[in-house]
């Protein structure tokens, strides 16, 4: 499954998601990771009530399950859980690589309930009818 991180430095969790600077993204599974892309935001970032400059990082993310930042407004919360994106705030800069870790332990394991729902967004059923 595919996980976003709001990030200046493209190390942390450290920024709001409006005004990240980087969107870093990566494939997780219960044995791994893998760094899929790292998608830089220029232009005006600052909190200015804008909600504009969100569409580019909504479309950024429309595959990915988790949304990992340090802050969301509430229109930016409203717009990821529309796509079916689950936004976690962290409440310290934390590690991606961190992060990234703790959800393969997590998926290893016996997911909640929220997280098997995200985890199926993208798979597709197959269905198999007799003749």
């Amino acid at each position: 499954m595919k996980v976003a991180f709001a990030t200046q430095d493209l190390r942390r969790v450290d920024a709001h998601f409006g005004w990240a600077k980087n969107i870093a993204i990566y494939d997780v599974a219960p044995g791994g990771h893998v760094f899929i892309k790292a998608i830089e935001f220029e232009g005006d970032l600052k909190e200015d009530g804008n909600d504009d400059k969100l569409a580019p990082k909504i479309d950024a993310i429309k595959d990915c399950v988790i949304l990992y930042v340090a802050a969301i407004g509430g229109a930016g919360a409203a717009r990821v859980v529309a796509n079916k994106i689950h936004p976690i705030k962290v409440s310290k800069p934390e590690s991606i690589l961190m992060l990234l870790e703790k959800l393969q332990e997590v998926l290893k394991g016996t997911p909640p309930p929220w997280l098997r729902k995200a985890m199926a967004k993208d798979q597709r059923r197959a269905f198999e009818f007799d003749e």
